[in-house]
């Protein structure tokens, strides 16, 4: 194909699952950096928020509503994004769902619905986008996967399965992208502060929780701020051309141990 075509000076961004997390934290983050950002999720109240608070602060953001479990949803976004900002050149895949339980335990509608946005939303992403970045030979698609692909957690075998499959969707692209311009990359968050989990059983929690310990997974208390995954999202996507960052993992830093 030569010589991929170099940046242009005004790189829109799209930002899955924006409307809480690590979703609102990367819009926040792009929009302060330059990037035009489009905010996408099912609570759009949520996101117009964000979205106000970035305007507000000199930034330029809109909003559509995205569900990624829906390949009609993320056609729609995809056009209007598109007829709001321009040419899409950054997209983050962050959209996801998780329900605890043992693999045995765990229902199957609820494992269907975490293929539905885990693995296929993302998927469906890069089916609205890539192709466009392709013909023009640049671009950044950025998935956020979880640090359960490296270490296996009891109690989330659904999640541990589509990120694993995620991760091997994008290890792929990576591959059958090189020599496009276009560039796919994993974010791997450690044990972040996120509003997921918060609508569990509090008795699944603690199990989950006692599991993980009995199994050494449970070093420390320390959990990531959002802001922390969205920096590691722009540190990737802010590369210059001829360099892809093909996999960043982010882990919260242990107490310091006081001397004694």
């Amino acid at each position: 194909m030569g010589r991929p075509l170099p940046h242009p000076e005004r790189r829109p961004a799209v930002v899955a699952g924006a409307s809480s997390g690590i979703g609102a934290a990367t819009a926040t983050v792009l929009a302060a950096s330059g990037h035009p950002v489009a905010l996408g999720a099912r609570r759009t109240d949520r996101c117009e928020e964000i979205a106000a608070a970035i305007r507000k602060a000199g930034g330029e953001a809109v909003v559509h509503p995205l569900d990624v479990a829906e390949a009609e949803s993320v056609e729609k976004f995809a056009a209007a994004v598109t007829a709001d900002l321009g040419e899409v050149e950054v997209v983050v895949a962050n959209a996801a769902f998780t329900r605890p339980g043992q693999a045995h335990e765990l229902a199957t509608d609820d494992f269907e619905q975490m293929v539905q946005v885990n693995v296929l939303g993302a998927h469906r992403l890069a089916r609205a986008f890539v192709p466009e970045m392709v013909v023009r030979q640049r671009g950044d698609i950025v998935f956020v996967s979880s640090d359960v692909v490296q270490t296996l957690r009891p109690r989330l075998a659904g999640y541990v399965a589509t990120k694993w499959a995620v991760d091997g969707l994008v290890q792929t692209m990576q591959r059958e992208l090189e020599g496009t311009g276009v560039r796919a990359s994993l974010v791997r968050p450690g044990p972040t502060a996120s509003e997921m989990g918060f609508d569990w059983p509090q008795d699944e929690t603690e199990r989950l929780i006692n599991d993980w310990i009995g199994w050494g997974l449970a070093r420390h208390g320390e959990v990531l701020p959002s802001e922390a995954i969205a920096q590691a999202i722009h540190t990737v996507v802010s590369a210059p051309r001829g360099t892809h960052i093909t996999a960043i993992d982010v882990q919260p830093e242990g107490p310091v141990e006081e001397e004694s």
